[in-house]
């Protein structure tokens, strides 16, 4: 994943302009490029949305009432108050962004600090290789970052040189996160984990860790939001439509799957994750290899790339959007 987004992050070097992934596509890959860009964005990004709602739901209801009955009530309002925030700018986007990721950080810090007394190696020890694949799909989406990284250059507009660093560590430093996370959860539960895994503990500590799950979900649905406002802007041209292409179809999505219980948190998350994410990842190393033959300008940093790189993490890639639908 550091790879594909370092990937990505050159393609967005190479050219001029102000473009989202859609646009990439479409200089780079031409027409069907761009219509199979638009698929995979779009289908992430709502499995996002629709999951962060489920979630949020979830979360609230818990928070607030220490059950989930009122999970319905409380995604509504969570999407009405995000949906106000979605069109403050990208200067809004940097405040929510720093101030949110920080808290996030310190919070997931001292949860772990208190909660690793209790690990039992026992409960690590456990493994079902029938399941080997299982979490694919929602590995993979949680690793995702490629609709951020046009956002990151336009940020970096002024001292392009540093924008490989911010993707290495900005991709890695969630990687060391989940590791820490996961380990101090299944070494505290094993295998008794609810599906939004915030929401497994009780007391004191179970709201500090609900509080940190609500805190993450609105994050990231908000920087999701935000990407495909922008998208719709500057890609598709779309701007008096901008309102129901960004709120109103994640709320009815979220109102449909709620209403007729369809799917829960993991289940979207994985596969908008597998779907998409795979996908995503072939469109972006084919873009890569056309945009070194087809450059604005001179990058400022660059990734080796051929054809036999390409085939086998597009054959990997396809292998889990088949294990993940097939599940």
């Amino acid at each position: 994943m550091i790879y594909l987004n370092l990937a990505l992050g050159e393609v967005s070097l190479r050219t001029e302009g102000r473009h989202h992934l859609l646009g990439y596509a479409e200089k780079y890959l031409g027409k069907n490029g761009k219509r199979l860009m638009f698929f995979a964005i779009f289908f992430l990004i709502y499995s996002a949305l629709l999951a962060y709602l489920i979630g949020e739901g979830q979360s609230l209801s818990r928070l607030f009432f220490g059950n989930a009955n009122y999970s319905l009530i409380f995604g509504i309002g969570f999407w009405f108050l995000l949906s106000l925030f979605v069109y403050g700018g990208i200067k809004r986007l940097e405040k929510i962004e720093y101030f949110g990721v920080s808290f996030l950080l310190v919070t997931l810090a001292l949860i772990l600090i208190l909660l690793v007394p209790n690990v039992q190696v026992s409960n690590l020890s456990w493994f079902n290789f029938s399941s080997i694949f299982l979490p694919f799909g929602i590995v993979l989406f949680s690793l995702l970052g490629f609709t951020s990284i046009p956002n990151l250059r336009e940020e970096v507009s002024r001292n392009k040189k540093i924008l490989k660093k911010a993707i290495v560590l900005g991709t890695a430093i969630p990687i060391v996160a989940y590791a820490l996370f996961s380990f101090v959860f299944v070494g505290v539960l094993g295998g008794d984990i609810a599906e939004v895994a915030t929401n497994s503990f009780s007391g004191l500590i179970g709201k500090l860790l609900t509080l940190l799950g609500i805190l993450t979900m609105t994050t990231a649905f908000f920087v999701l939001s935000f990407a495909l406002r922008d998208i719709v802007d500057s890609d598709l041209k779309e701007r008096k439509f901008a309102f129901w292409i960004v709120s109103i179809i994640p709320l009815v999505l979220y109102l449909f799957v709620s209403i007729f219980n369809i799917a829960g948190f993991a289940a979207v998350l994985g596969i908008g994750g597998a779907v998409s994410g795979g996908a995503l990842g072939i469109l972006i190393l084919l873009m890569n290899i056309k945009s070194k033959k087809k450059s604005d300008r001179k990058p400022e940093y660059k990734v080796p790339i051929n054809w036999f790189l390409i085939i086998l993490l597009s054959l990997i890639f396809i292998a889990g959007i088949v294990v993940q639908v097939a599940g």
